[in-house]
């Protein structure tokens, strides 16, 4: 096993936390239901995330993408609805494309859409192995479709939406802007891809160093790829709607986010999604926080490299969704 990159010392106690609160099965192929029904009870109902907060919310059902099912959604708004229009978050949630709900990612749109007037819209997409690749993807699109056509009903500036994930969803959030590319779809104004899940074949050095430990290991990105792309897995045909490290082409993209924790298995992936987009000229700012775990911010918030990368992130997003101070 290759020697890992050492931890934040005040990373390790999130860490643990993380660790003990998320995974009580290790996560493999006849345990991905028992995962799954654990993660749900850690997810706070919309009820309790959003009491006592400056939002609205509304749970509604959408077209899916063609022949396939309806897709829910979450609209997230302020309480007091800017004057013009708003700008927009496609939502996609973490979990490895075989766990979590919609509701994983709605605490951050709540905090948009009080801080900045942000229009949230979370997508409920179908999970792997019940509905394999691209499934995720086409559910996340249809979400960004249907955004954009019912931009003046929702009071957003359909100049302005990003998608925005972290893990898995990142991944989709990276699918989702090859997707818009591809078929001159809505045309994205970033892809926050927040630790991104993005290559299949879980080669790289960082996937080797987090074997065995850590939060989603080597083996639970093993887990979740079999789910996802079944025997299609490490093919040279695997749509880059499953995995987006397969793009041949990363021209012509929406401007990327691109964060990731030195110590934790999707950095060497990211770090290459990156350089790839710059040598086609495209926009892409990445960062790659020393001793950071996956999804260090969000576990150990107090810690000084923690407050770094939210800081980063809303220089970002501040940036291209040409938000107020």
């Amino acid at each position: 096993m290759s020697i890992p990159v050492p931890y934040d010392p005040e990373l390790v106690a999130g860490l643990d936390a993380f660790v003990d609160l998320v995974e009580i099965i290790p996560l493999r192929a006849d345990t991905i239901h028992a995962n799954r029904d654990h993660f749900v009870t850690i997810i706070p109902p919309m009820s309790v995330q959003a009491a006592g907060r400056a939002v609205s919310w509304d749970d509604r059902v959408i077209p899916g993408p063609a022949g396939a099912p309806d897709v829910e959604i979450t609209v997230v708004r302020p309480a007091r609805p800017s004057s013009g229009p708003a700008p927009a978050v496609l939502s996609i949630h973490g979990g490895g494309m075989v766990l979590g709900t919609r509701f994983f990612g709605t605490g951050e749109l709540i905090d948009l859409a009080e801080r900045h007037g942000v229009v949230g819209v979370a997508v409920e997409y179908r999970l792997a192995p019940e509905h394999p690749g691209p499934a995720q993807a086409e559910d996340c699109y249809a979400a960004l479709e249907w955004m954009a056509a019912h931009a003046d009903e929702l009071g957003i500036d359909p100049e302005r939406i990003i998608a925005s994930g972290m893990s898995a969803g990142g991944g989709l959030s990276a699918a989702v802007a090859l997707l818009s590319r591809d078929r001159g779809g809505p045309r994205l104004a970033g892809q926050l891809l927040g630790c991104p899940m993005l290559d299949d074949r879980n080669e790289t050095v960082s996937s080797r160093q987090y074997d065995g430990f850590g939060a989603w290991d080597r083996n639970n990105n093993d887990t979740a790829w079999d789910a996802i792309a079944g025997a299609d897995r490490f093919g040279d045909d695997l749509s880059a709607y499953v995995a987006p490290a397969r793009a041949r082409d990363l021209s012509g993209l929406a401007p990327a986010f691109i964060e990731v924790g030195a110590a934790e298995t999707f950095r060497d992936e990211a770090v290459d999604y990156a350089l790839r987009i710059w040598a086609t000229g495209g926009q892409a700012e990445l960062h790659v926080w020393a001793g950071g775990y996956h999804g260090f911010a969000g576990f150990s918030p107090d810690a000084e490299v923690s407050k770094a990368a939210v800081a980063a992130r809303e220089s970002w997003l501040r940036r291209v969704l040409r938000l107020g101070a």
